[in-house]
């Protein structure tokens, strides 16, 4: 059996995080999809759907450094139902999802330039060979594209 959700939306506030008694860090944040459709008046409508998310110990403390407020975020995590007593001794229930991965797809600072996605550049790579000082394409012009592999 499978218990698999995939999200991608917008953060609807800064993940709130606190430390259980055993010492275990646990965060919530609500995150916003939206689905887009046209009427039968062929006018676009929006549907904003509510989830609320639940992260745990490391991921928690990640969430609380790398997430904000109207962040577009990817989550990856399982759907889970839940019971418990409000303040006034009302049971309540509530649907979350528990977040195995949680990634920012907001564009991030890194080395004084911006990188998309959290993905790193070809001057990021430690292994890159090609210097600066050392270019053997001076005019800094694209191969032709007859040498393309395909």
């Amino acid at each position: 059996m499978i218990n698999k959700v995939t999200l991608i939306g917008h953060l609807g506030k800064d993940p709130e995080i606190r430390t259980l008694e055993n010492g275990t860090k646990v965060g919530t944040f609500s995150l916003a999809t939206n689905e887009n459709y046209k009427d039968k008046n062929d006018t676009w409508q929006t549907i904003t759907e509510w989830h609320n998310i639940v992260v745990w110990r490391g991921l928690a403390e990640r969430a609380e450094r790398e997430l904000k407020k109207g962040n577009l975020a990817y989550i990856e995590g399982k759907i889970t139902h839940r019971k418990y007593m409000d303040k006034d001794g009302v049971e309540r229930s509530t649907t979350e999802i528990v977040a195995n991965s949680v990634n920012s797809l907001e564009k991030r600072e890194s080395k004084g330039q911006q990188l998309s996605g959290g993905f790193p550049g070809v001057e990021d790579d430690p292994f890159n060979k090609v210097s600066t000082q050392t270019n053997n394409n001076p005019t800094n012009a694209p191969a032709p594209e007859d040498d393309l592999p395909f």
